[in-house]
């Protein structure tokens, strides 16, 4: 199924050829029915001629109900521009169209309506009007039909072109960033018998009956009851399909247009991305950060503060990057589209494409693109998950699971080749970074044991007996009094024991112990006494408490009041 929107000045009868079109009136107020204006949005749907269903989001077209326009064209695949063959192209229909520009729309139709009403000499100076607007646009080759509804002149080609609009090539999106589901909701309400309502467009993935989702601005847990496609239930719903969801978890009130439904462990929700920023060519003034902003973005409304990136101002028709705060948080992805607009002037400023969604260098700094690798070489070191939270890509990892440059690859490798050079009894594996773990097990010649890395066949301290005798002692070590004071000494600053108040511990005692604490807490989330854990471990107040305070030094655990709870090193 296609989505497409209809666009253009009011009152040039956008409704009536949708309505014309699938027999189904979009305006469902009734206030739009008695002022012949349409307000909100409206939907309706149609079976073409090829089989192929398209779906229409009927958007107003008066300048009061532009942000009703701007939350229908967030998710749409193709357009309708529609231009009254009596008034020609008006100011909305100018500001629509630069907004489906910005929104990076690429294939539509253009309908010259209410023909029935001028002569054939009007007809053709409007259409050479509309041919001069569109020209050097994704409209510059798109068929202007002429129609009329009265007197159905028009129609049966208007609904070839569509059809031709559907099944094109360019109507396709094989991006690999759409693979997670992600629903913009514009409408809510709550239905006899059925409790919470929401309508929108699936625009990523897929969703089934059952699922659990979030709504990404509260981050409340919602289940789906009930899926409806045109009118029909269906048990899943692929991307690019309107749709209305039964759910349960939360009231109407709750939500809201402009929010969204994801599986939370897919998206890393943003409230400041950077991008790009087109400037619309008619603009009367310099763009600066000065000025009260709105950004919408999928089918929202957002407040906003902008700082350009690289330049002070921008003007008409200028292409830039900026830096965007928005007052709440979106499940966003790099090629999102957006629309920026100046609320004290009440105009479209202009819009783009969302670059960096979770930007980590200063605006000073920043240098927004395409790139990946870019992106990679400002976080130097990032897990593949991450990644693909931040980019909707999958990318096989350099080592490990982590992704960085070839350049910081072979420079932590080198640094840690010397560092075991220079240390014949190796280095404690929990020393390292997380990133650094996963290279020295890639070194030649290096081996991991009892948690440590270190050369093979390097003559070293860590070769003692002891270190065997206190290993296998685990958590009840021998006393450490009774043994060579110089040898335990040289174990302990060599990172193969931990003594803490005379009792050593082999630091594999401490990873045993780390484990436990996760299984107590599983129990006990909100924290455990010393006495849980010298009973789960089985062992006495003279090793629970030092061990203890061992994985406290570590951040393991940190102390609550009387109880121990799970510190930042806890999943290490």
């Amino acid at each position: 199924m296609t989505v497409i929107a209809t666009a253009g000045h009011v009152d040039h009868g956008k409704s009536s050829l949708v309505r014309a079109i699938t027999g189904t009136d979009p305006d469902r107020w009734e206030e739009e029915k008695r002022r012949g204006m349409t307000i909100d949005l409206g939907f309706a749907h149609t079976v073409l001629p090829s089989g192929a269903v398209a779906s229409f989001i009927d958007v107003p077209g008066h300048i009061r109900f532009l942000r009703n326009m701007l939350a229908g064209v967030g998710a749409i695949d193709g357009c309708v521009l529609v231009v009254d063959a009596k008034e020609g192209w008006m100011p909305q229909t100018e500001e629509h169209f630069q907004i489906l520009k910005l929104l990076g729309v690429n294939s539509g139709v253009i309908a010259l309506t209410k023909v029935d009403l001028i002569d054939d000499v009007l007809e053709s100076s409007r259409r050479d009007e509309i041919a001069k607007f569109v020209s050097g646009s994704f409209l510059e080759n798109a068929e202007i039909i002429s129609t009329s509804v009265a007197t159905q002149i028009g129609l049966d080609k208007f609904r070839t072109a569509l059809d031709e609009l559907v099944v094109s090539d360019s109507l396709k999106n094989n991006s690999a960033l759409k693979q997670r589901p992600r629903l913009w909701i514009d409408r809510s309400f709550t239905a006899k018998g059925a409790g919470t309502v929401v309508t929108g467009t699936l625009i990523d993935g897929s969703l089934e009956v059952g699922d659990e989702l979030v709504v990404v601005r509260t981050q409340q847990k919602v289940r789906i009851r009930e899926i409806q496609q045109h009118e029909k239930a269906v048990t899943t719903l692929d991307d690019g399909h309107r749709c209305a969801l039964n759910i349960v978890g939360i009231s109407h009130q709750e939500i809201n247009r402009g929010d969204a439904l994801v599986n939370s462990k897919h998206w890393k929700p943003t409230s400041m991305f950077d991008a790009s920023l087109k400037i619309v060519p008619n603009l009367k003034h310099r763009v600066t950060r000065r000025g009260s902003y709105s950004v919408y973005i999928g089918s929202g409304e957002f407040s906003a503060k902008i700082r350009l990136i690289g330049a002070r101002e921008l003007s008409a028709d200028h292409n830039g990057y900026v830096r965007i705060a928005i007052n709440s948080s979106l499940a966003i992805l790099p090629g999102d589209r957006y629309i920026l607009r100046e609320s004290g002037r009440q105009e479209t400023i202009g819009g783009g494409e969302v670059l960096d969604i979770h930007p980590v260098l200063r605006v000073s700094r920043a240098k927004p693109d395409h790139s990946t690798d870019r992106l990679i070489a400002e976080h130097k070191w990032i897990t593949v998950g991450d990644f693909e939270l931040l980019t909707g890509e999958v990318r096989p990892p350099v080592v490990g699971e982590w992704l960085t440059s070839d350049e910081l690859h072979d420079a932590v490798r080198k640094d840690l080749a010397t560092r075991l050079t220079k240390q014949p009894d190796g280095i404690e594996i929990t020393r390292l970074k997380n990133y650094e773990q996963s290279v020295v097990t890639t070194l030649p010649n290096v081996i991991i044991e009892m948690g440590r890395a270190r050369i093979k066949g390097a003559s070293s301290i860590v070769d003692h007996p002891y270190v065997a005798l206190f290993a296998r002692a685990g958590l009840t070590p021998p006393d450490a009094k009774s043994l060579d004071r110089n040898t335990v000494r040289q174990l302990v600053q060599r990172g193969v024991l931990v003594e803490v108040d005379g009792v050593a511990f082999h630091i594999s005692a401490l990873e045993t112990a780390r484990l436990n604490v996760v299984e107590i807490l599983i129990t006990n989330p909100n924290g455990f006494t010393v006495s849980q854990f010298r009973e789960h471990l089985g062992i006495t107040r003279k090793y629970a408490v030092p061990l203890l305070e061992a994985l406290d030094s570590r951040g393991v655990t940190k102390r609550s009041g009387d109880l121990r709870v799970g510190g930042a090193r806890l999943a290490s």
